[in-house]
């Protein structure tokens, strides 16, 4: 069976055609209309339709950012695309005249690692995507983790640090404040406005923090300069920290690390496994998990929630 995943990003949407035998047969993308909803449905329908062209296809799966509900019908909340309560699921059915599955999009991209890539095979495993902001997936006895409501896995909302900095979810000292690709951002503007000559590098680059830009962090951190590594540094170590209590509550036996940030590989891994050994609670009693970095990177959720649909189809 064929089926089209889409994955609804704040900048772009992608999506891919897949085979039957697992294989991506066609992929696209185009940009997000992310301020009007109505205009997202019609991207997202016309892209549907350049992918399945001719082919036949038996369902469509579409992953978004946000909190999806149980029946995974409706998207209840998405911070980035401006939708509450969108039911996502029968208006793009109307659209397509197919079924239409929808689902968090960093379980699909988890989804797509546990079933294809960096822990494939392996019945228990935690995803967590470090991008603009932090997502989790939970995969368990080779079952995606929802909750009773459909929302769960929700690890860059944990509460990291109590009473810390406030976060676009209402609360304060989540961890995705502390550990996404938009805090170390924050952070390397601050270490420049601050004037400390250990930013000499990072204010060459971008000429001042409001110029300063993910990209440009990249550059000094492939270029090694102290100050970008330590800002690296801090980043893996709270992510290390916060994997080291996620073992202790789900014994997974691998935990992935994607999203844009994971591009840096070892570097990232470095600090990210070194503070979970340091945290781990009864270390030496237990298994010591394996850390690696997401080996599907930018169609992993795309892939992840096609196949997806494609088994909800079949349970059918």
């Amino acid at each position: 069976m064929k089926t089209v995943g889409i994955d609804i990003g704040g900048t772009k949407i992608a999506g891919v055609l897949l085979g039957a035998d697992d294989c991506v047969i066609r992929e696209d993308r185009v940009p997000t209309p992310a301020e009007d909803p109505q205009a997202i449905i019609e991207a997202v329908a016309g892209l549907v339709e350049t992918l399945k062209a001719d082919e036949e296809v038996v369902a469509v799966g579409v992953a978004a950012a946000g909190f999806i509900n149980a029946s995974q019908s409706e998207v209840m909340y998405s911070p980035n695309l401006n939708w509450r309560n969108e039911p996502l699921k029968a208006k793009l059915e109307s659209r397509l005249g197919l079924p239409v599955f929808i689902e968090n999009d960093a379980n699909a991209a988890g989804w797509a690692e546990h079933r294809f890539g960096a822990a494939k095979g392996i019945s228990n495993m935690m995803m967590i995507t470090i991008g603009t902001g932090v997502g989790g997936a939970i995969v368990t006895d080779g079952h995606m983790f929802r909750g009773g409501f459909g929302i769960g896995a929700e690890l860059g909302h944990w509460r990291f640090i109590p009473d810390g900095r406030p976060c676009g979810c209402g609360q304060n000292g989540c961890l995705e404040q502390y550990a996404s690709g938009t805090a170390l951002l924050n952070n390397a503007k601050d270490l420049i406005r601050s004037g400390s000559a250990k930013a000499k590098r990072l204010l060459e680059i971008s000429g001042g923090a409001e110029n300063l830009d993910g990209q440009m962090i990249f550059q000094a951190i492939q270029e090694n300069d102290p100050a970008a590594l330590e800002l690296l540094e801090d980043l893996g170590t709270n992510i290390g920290i916060a994997i080291a209590s996620l073992v202790a509550i789900l014994d997974p036996e691998v935990a992935v690390i994607g999203g844009g940030v994971s591009l840096l590989g070892e570097r990232l891994l470095q600090p990210i496994r070194k503070a979970y050994l340091e945290h781990l609670p009864a270390r030496g009693f237990r298994p010591e998990i394996n850390i690696v970095v997401a080996s599907l990177t930018n169609d992993a959720g795309a892939i992840g929630v096609a196949d997806l649909a494609r088994a909800h189809s079949s349970s059918k």
